[in-house]
C-alpha cells in the first residue's frame, strides 16, 4: 500500500501580469505569432526583458510541428526550466502547479505561462482530425466527429439522470453574455435572451447554437514567481493558495457525470483554509454549460444532482448572487484553443487585482478557477482547479 504524503503548501508563490491578446474570429497568423505577442506583453507588463524569463510553460493545439523546445529559438529565450502541457482546458491550472513548484525549489525565478492558438480557415478541422488516437479509432469511424457530439452525449445523460432542462443551460449562457457585454475583449457583442437561446438552430441535440463555444484565435498568459521577486520588480500580484489536478478519474462511469475534482476537492479547500461559501467569484471551464453545472457540484457548491436547482436559485451575473465567469467565459468571449484553459485564470487575477474595469466584483478577495480538458467520446480526461487570493 502506498502511503500518501501531505502535499506541500504553495506559500510564497504568486501570479502577476495577466495578459490577454485580443481574440479574432479568424487569423492568417500562426500560433507562434500569438505567443510572441503574449510574451512581449508579459515582458512589458513586468518591466523586464523576455530574456529574463528563466522558465517557460506553453500550451497550444496548433503550434505543430514545433514543441516547447523549438519555441525557445523562435523567441530568443534561454530558460533553465521548460514545460509543454498538452492538456487542453486543464493546462492553465497544471502550468500553475508545475511552475509553482519550480520557483519554490529555485529551479526558476520567473516562469512565463503562455497559451495560444490560431484559427485559420481550416484549423479547426485539422485539429479535430489529429486530436487523439482514441478519437480516430473509437468515435470518428461512427461519424461522431468533434466535441459537439461527445458533449451532447454527456449532456443528454446528465439531463436524463438529474432532470436538467435546456432552460437551465440557457440561464448560464444568458448570464455569461450579460457579463461579456462589460468586457471589451469579448467577441460576442450582442445581448442574448433566453428566448433567442431556446429558438436557436439545433447543432447536436440537446445542443443548439448558443450552447457551443466559437473557435477563434488568441492568447492568454501570466507570470508565476516568488513573492519576493514580485516585490523587487514592483509588481502587483495575487497569491496561490491551493491547486489540484486529476486525470482519468472514475473510468468505471459509463458516461461522465463527474470529474476528477471530486477526488481532491477537500484538499483544495483544506490547503487554502477556506470553504466553497468563501469564494467571491468562480471561473469554471465552460466549453458547454453542462460542464459548468457539473463543476458546481463537484467543487462543492451543491451536491451531485443538485446542479439544476443551484442554477435556478442563482443569477451568475457579476453583481448577482453567484458571480460566475465574469469575463463572459468561453461561451461569449470565444474559445482560442488551449488559451481557453487560461482565460479564467487571467480573469480571476484581474478581479483580485481590482483591474477588471466595468465588470469588477465588489471587494473580491478570494476566487476559484477550474479547468477541464481532453474529451474522448464520453468523457473529459483532465480536471484541475486552483484558489487564488488578493494580496
Amino acid at each position: 500500500m502506498v502511503v500518501s504524503r501531505a502535499r506541500q503548501s504553495y506559500d510564497g508563490v504568486v501570479l502577476a501580469v495577466p495578459v490577454t491578446v485580443p481574440y479574432q474570429r479568424y487569423s492568417i497568423e500562426t500560433a507562434h505569432w500569438w505567443m510572441g505577442k503574449a510574451l512581449r506583453a508579459l515582458a512589458e507588463g513586468a518591466g523586464i526583458s523576455h530574456r529574463d524569463f528563466d522558465g517557460f510553460s506553453v500550451a497550444s493545439f496548433t503550434m505543430g510541428p514545433d514543441a516547447a523546445i523549438a519555441l525557445t529559438q523562435h523567441f530568443g529565450l534561454s530558460p533553465r526550466w521548460l514545460d509543454h502541457l498538452p492538456m487542453g482546458g486543464a493546462a492553465g491550472i497544471a502550468s500553475i502547479r508545475r511552475a509553482a513548484r519550480a520557483v519554490q525549489a529555485g529551479d526558476a525565478d520567473i516562469v512565463a505561462c503562455v497559451a495560444a492558438d490560431t484559427n485559420q480557415v481550416d484549423t479547426f478541422r485539422k485539429t479535430l482530425a489529429n486530436f487523439s488516437r482514441f478519437a480516430q479509432d473509437a468515435s470518428y469511424p461512427y461519424g461522431a466527429g468533434g466535441p459537439n457530439a461527445s458533449f451532447a452525449l454527456i449532456a443528454r445523460h446528465y439531463i436524463n439522470r438529474y432532470g436538467a432542462t435546456r432552460e437551465d443551460f440557457g440561464k448560464l449562457c444568458v448570464a455569461q453574455r450579460d457579463n461579456a457585454l462589460k468586457n471589451p475583449d469579448a467577441l460576442m457583442k450582442k445581448r442574448l435572451t433566453l428566448e433567442q437561446y431556446m429558438s436557436a438552430r439545433p447543432i447536436a441535440e440537446p445542443f443548439h447554437l448558443f450552447d457551443c463555444v466559437m473557435p477563434c484565435a488568441g492568447a492568454e498568459a501570466f507570470l508565476v514567481m516568488r513573492e519576493e521577486t514580485a516585490v523587487s520588480l514592483g509588481l502587483p500580484f495575487v497569491r496561490l493558495l491551493s491547486a489540484i489536478e486529476r486525470h482519468n478519474a472514475f473510468a468505471e462511469d459509463p458516461v461522465q457525470v463527474r470529474g476528477g475534482w471530486v477526488v481532491d476537492c477537500d484538499e483544495l479547500y483544506g490547503m487554502a483554509g477556506s470553504k466553497p461559501d468563501d469564494m467571491d467569484f468562480v471561473q469554471t471551464y465552460d466549453d458547454y454549460a453542462v460542464i459548468s453545472m457539473m463543476q458546481f457540484e463537484d467543487l462543492g457548491f451543491c451536491a451531485k444532482g443538485e446542479g439544476p436547482d443551484f442554477v435556478r436559485q442563482n443569477t451568475f451575473t457579476i453583481d448577482g448572487s453567484f458571480p460566475h465567469n465574469t469575463s463572459g467565459g468561453q461561451l461569449s468571449v470565444g474559445q482560442a484553443g488551449a488559451a481557453g484553459g487560461h482565460l479564467g485564470i487571467t480573469e480571476a487575477m484581474r478581479q483580485l487585482l481590482g483591474i477588471a474595469e466595468g465588470r469588477q466584483v465588489e471587494d473580491a478577495k478570494l476566487g476559484l478557477v477550474s479547468g477541464f480538458g481532453m474529451i474522448n467520446y464520453d468523457r473529459g480526461l483532465a480536471s484541475a482547479a486552483a484558489i487564488l487570493a488578493r494580496a
